[in-house]
């Protein structure tokens, strides 16, 4: 096979600048001819285009010869090469996978396109759109992220719609009253004698599922539906032990990882010193970094099994996307 090839490449030396000049070819190389969608055994001097066209739209000076001395050739469409956009950068039309942000926030993760009443919105956590619920429908969504250099309004993208509301726990109270009934209660034991102190505490009323918002997108042509370096979302799937992911963010772009646990009840610590205790999470090993808060995570057919929001140097953990989709009420 090796001494096939080499014999090729100097057949191809000779024709690969008139190959180049021929209109819409973007490179050339050996490789296995393609027929039908299947790759075959053939070797072949391999014409990349950014798409094909008609024979009969083409002048006879423009069209690819079928074989250079008895080697054949292959056309294949591969689109426009271009460098790779670090997903940091500002993107029209925006895909999953890139930066994003509540507009005073530093910056999170993108992760899909989402329908609601017939309405096209963006997906990610409560904490990258919604500032960990400090702040208010119709505020600006920026792409980039501030952190990345967003600036409203030369980069406004979408308003806050919706979020899930975090219910924090093992938080100190805010309530004026509760912390003045205990301030009296503190003075008279000290006064007592005693040592004991009280503290007023919020309770978490419920606990949580999910880390998700969602933002109107102001303009549909302003984003693509599909997530930067894997494609277009093809459904949903549910997680499953041992299973197979994929996300791509803000901060790590493209990784893998594999579902370690199921049914996952954790504490993740937001700002401020708030504690939050999620359950009926799925955990997969390291795989984000900060920033990457947002990506949809998904199998290898390219479904989504969840929504990434938190982790660790060794974990990461995610929403099930069941949960997500039920409790925002929203579909692909």
């Amino acid at each position: 096979m090796d001494a096939i090839i080499s014999s090729i490449i100097p057949v191809l030396d000779s024709v690969r600048s008139t190959l180049m000049n021929h209109k819409n070819v973007v490179a050339t190389g050996v490789g296995y001819k393609v027929t039908e969608g299947r790759k075959t055994g053939q070797l072949s001097i391999i014409c990349s285009v950014e798409r094909k066209v008609p024979l009969s739209s083409l002048s006879s000076s423009e069209i690819l010869p079928k074989a250079v001395d008895g080697i054949p050739t292959d056309v294949v469409p591969t689109g426009r090469i271009r460098v790779f956009q670090p997903p940091t950068g500002r993107f029209r039309p925006a895909p999953g996978g890139v930066s994003v942000g509540h507009f005073e926030i530093t910056a999170g993760t993108l992760g899909c396109l989402v329908r609601k009443n017939g309405e096209l919105y963006m997906l990610s956590n409560n904490h990258v759109l919604a500032n960990s619920n400090d702040a208010s429908v119709g505020d600006p969504i920026l792409q980039p992220g501030p952190y990345d250099g967003g600036k409203n309004p030369e980069d406004l993208i979408a308003e806050l719609s919706e979020f899930v509301t975090i219910n924090y726990t093992d938080s100190q109270s805010q309530c004026p009253i509760a912390n003045g009934v205990a301030d009296v209660c503190n003075a008279l034991a000290a006064l007592s004698g005693s040592s004991s102190r009280l503290q007023a505490v919020t309770v978490q009323a419920a606990h949580n599922l999910v880390d998700a918002a969602i933002a109107r997108i102001l303009k549909p042509e302003d984003v693509k539906e599909e997530i930067l370096g894997i494609g277009s979302v093809t459904g949903t799937a549910e997680g499953k032990l041992g299973m197979a992911v994929r996300k791509s963010g803000r901060t790590t772009g493209l990784t893998t990882g594999e579902i370690q646990q199921i049914d996952v009840t954790v504490n993740v610590t937001y700002g401020g010193g708030r504690v939050a205790q999620f359950r009926d999470q799925l955990l997969a090993g390291a795989m984000s970094q900060g920033g990457d808060s947002g990506s949809t995570v998904l199998d290898n057919d390219r479904k989504i099994v969840g929504l990434l929001f938190a982790g660790s140097d060794q974990t990461t953990i995610i929403n099930r996307i069941q949960n997500v989709f039920s409790l925002l009420g929203v579909t692909l």
